[in-house]
């Protein structure tokens, strides 16, 4: 191992990853890493209408995705295209143990976490996922309760002693619900997959989710990273982008996936763009912000919300 990557490899505390001239891993807690840079089977990918007629356009996206160099792949059982990751899988040639592999349970109230677990590996055609994630325990859900959780919670753990899951964790917690697990854990979620972008960044007057993982040593994977260009634009946001990127000779794309990954939280992304996925791990390789340009972002982010998902379970300016 590269003994200068291996002497700074980043990890749940938030240290930014050190300049290489590839995208690093970050270090979870139990000790396996995870690839920072990672393919979304989610947004664009995601499944409507019928979730069971199979789909080769999200095949061939996803093969052009690892062909174009990604191995972190992120899926769930919502998304309604396991199938179709699997079989991307297989065709594109990758040997299984490059990839790094995650799914996610909706927890459903008719059954148990192992039978989901099981359906999914099934789906996938794999005997094992690198990482599994219970996903989203909102008002209403089945989850909600902290007793409920805690026992979900033991179900996943079982999973992982079981060598079939890697790692686990969670997918759209918010404080409470991490607590309720924390206070029961034998082993305590390695990261936690939110929405995140500039304006999401979670803090509130009663608490901050970013340092609150930090303080408790879990991971953080953002989704839907870069809101403020795609479904935001005209925010105060725009100025900042454009200059970094004009001063670092990238696109605006590149500076909003950086302010993420110096922060040093995994950031997912997607593309049916085979030359934009290269891109994206060519020029990222290649420059980083400095910690006040990263700050400069975050705080013209705050003149703003937008959350783009889960908007049926919070209030308007819910900023957790």
């Amino acid at each position: 191992m590269n003994s200068v990557e291996a002497s700074h490899a980043p990890d749940a505390s938030g240290a930014t990853p050190k300049q290489l001239d590839h995208i690093p891993n970050l270090k979870l807690s139990d000790g396996n890493e995870i690839p920072f840079l990672g393919y979304g089977l989610g947004t664009a990918n995601f499944k409507r209408g019928d979730k069971s007629q199979f789909d080769e356009e999200v095949v061939a996206a996803t093969v052009t995705a690892l062909k174009a160099g990604y191995t972190h792949l992120d899926g769930a059982e919502a998304y309604g295209n396991e199938k179709e990751l699997g079989t991307a899988i297989t065709r594109s040639g990758v040997p299984r143990s490059s990839l790094f592999i995650t799914t996610k349970t909706s927890c459903r109230a008719s059954e148990t976490i192992q039978q989901a677990f099981d359906r999914s590996l099934e789906n996938l055609g794999l005997e094992y996922v690198d990482l599994y994630l219970i996903h989203s325990p909102f008002f209403g859900n089945p989850l909600s309760a902290p007793e409920v959780l805690q026992a979900a919670w033991a179900d996943m753990e079982k999973i992982k002693e079981s060598g079939r899951a890697k790692s686990i964790g969670v997918s759209n917690f918010l404080i409470p619900h991490l607590e309720a697990i924390l206070a029961t854990a034998k082993y305590p979620p390695v990261i936690n997959q939110i929405e995140y972008h500039p304006y999401l960044q979670h803090v509130t007057p009663e608490g901050n989710l970013v340092e609150f993982h930090r303080q408790h040593n879990i991971a953080l994977s953002a989704y839907s990273p870069l809101t403020a260009i795609t479904k935001a634009k005209g925010g105060p946001v725009d100025a900042v982008y454009k200059k970094l990127a004009n001063k670092y000779g990238v696109g605006e794309s590149e500076v909003g996936l950086r302010w993420v990954l110096d922060q040093g939280i995994v950031a997912l992304t997607t593309s049916k763009s085979e030359e934009r996925l290269r891109g994206w791990l060519s020029k990222l390789a290649k420059f980083k912000l400095t910690p006040k340009e990263v700050e400069e972002i975050s705080e013209a982010g705050k003149g703003t919300h937008h959350r783009g998902y889960w908007n049926n379970r919070f209030e308007e300016n819910d900023r957790r």
